[in-house]
């Protein structure tokens, strides 16, 4: 009996500890949508993550300042290069990549907002035990931008983010469908047809670069 209730109270202290800063699991994919509050972007992609190789491959379709795009990305941070890749007419734009990687990760100076059961706590298999971290962070221009992470407590799987700048307001991500690995590791890897690619100069705002996804 002395050891039942001792195992009773070992397990308890275990659920009850306090959540701790946590990074996902660097190869994932999966699928997001991205939103801002002033409704100049509203996004749906599906992504491949590869956080040992800094690598992220984008097939984005959605909806900026009034216009529809399209937008197959390989993003090669290690390289400093970002392919948009047209399979239709086999054609490869490459162009310079002057974001740093970010890696999907709660940062250990974020702050614990609490920890919630998204769906219903009745019952097993009914609700998804998350965290919600804040904080913010130092961007390139000396400015800083507030953020709003909702992580999985099992697994560090992203849900949600917010982020903030003066620049582009409030961004809204939400991710879902994610699978640890690689499905296809062939979507990081350019296709043939870029190999003879010219490295173009930025031509201003893109919508895909317009903050940070990640």
């Amino acid at each position: 009996m002395k050891v039942l209730v001792l195992f009773v109270c070992l397990s308890v202290g275990c659920l009850a500890q306090r959540p701790r800063q946590c990074r996902s699991p660097p190869l994932l994919t999966g699928s997001l949508s991205v939103s801002t509050a002033s409704e100049k972007l509203s996004a749906y992609a599906k992504y491949t993550y590869d956080a040992l190789g800094k690598r992220i491959r984008l097939k984005e379709l959605g909806s900026y300042k009034n216009h529809t795009f399209y937008i197959d990305a390989l993003l090669l941070y290690n390289q400093g290069v970002m392919y948009k890749i047209n399979y239709k007419n086999r054609t490869c734009c490459k162009k310079p990549l002057s974001v740093d990687f970010h890696p999907l990760a709660i940062p250990q100076d974020a702050s614990l907002l609490g920890q919630v059961i998204l769906g219903a706590s009745s019952g097993p298999g009914q609700g998804l035990l998350v965290n919600t971290w804040a904080g913010e962070v130092q961007m390139k221009n000396n400015g800083t931008a507030k953020y709003m992470s909702t992580v999985t407590e099992f697994g560090c799987i992203p849900v949600s983010t917010l982020f903030h700048t003066n620049k582009s307001g409030w961004v809204v991500t939400s991710f879902f469908n994610n699978v640890i690995g690689l499905e296809d590791p062939q979507q990081l890897i350019p296709p043939p047809f870029c190999e003879d690619a010219q490295l173009e100069k930025e031509d201003g705002e893109d919508p895909l670069t317009f903050f940070s996804l990640f």
